[in-house]
């Protein structure tokens, strides 16, 4: 398992809870971000994500030092799944460990903010009656990117 990484297959929370689980850790979050059906009235069927996995994984690397940096003593882990995602699965998940709980809590909060930002991942959401690409990067540009 790497700490910062892009995965295709189901996550396990767990793994990356253990992954920062240290003895001088008094705190661990644990943040898991899901496929939400309904969003502002709309039904989702399924997401589907993409990445640049490369350069997402950096961006993910970066976002643990800026951590790291900004709260003294965290260790993080973060991943994100790609592909074809169902109703309730786990599409990220943050973890971080920290002396104390009010910096894993806000490690882990500052740590999805970024992701937004900064990491190439592309979403799109399928819906009944159609499809669109989400966020800060709508349109997929993997081809784009060649």
């Amino acid at each position: 398992m790497k700490a910062f990484e892009i995965v295709s297959e189901p996550i396990n929370p767990q793994r990356y809870a253990d992954y920062v689980l240290r003895p001088e850790a008094g705190a661990v979050t644990l943040f898991t971000g899901h496929v939400r059906e309904w969003t502002k009235g709309i039904r989702t069927l399924y997401l589907a994500y993409e990445a640049y996995i490369p350069m997402a994984e950096k961006k993910l690397a970066q976002i643990g030092q800026e951590i790291e940096e900004k709260w003294e003593g965290t260790r993080v882990a973060i991943a994100h799944r790609i592909g074809e995602l169902a109703i309730s699965d786990i599409a990220v998940v943050i973890a971080v460990s920290s002396p104390h709980r009010k910096s894993a809590y806000e490690a882990n909060e500052y740590a999805i903010e970024r992701i937004k930002e900064i990491v190439p991942i592309w979403k799109k959401e399928i819906w009944e009656d159609g499809e669109e690409w989400i966020g800060h990067q709508k349109k997929k540009p993997k081809e784009e990117l060649l």
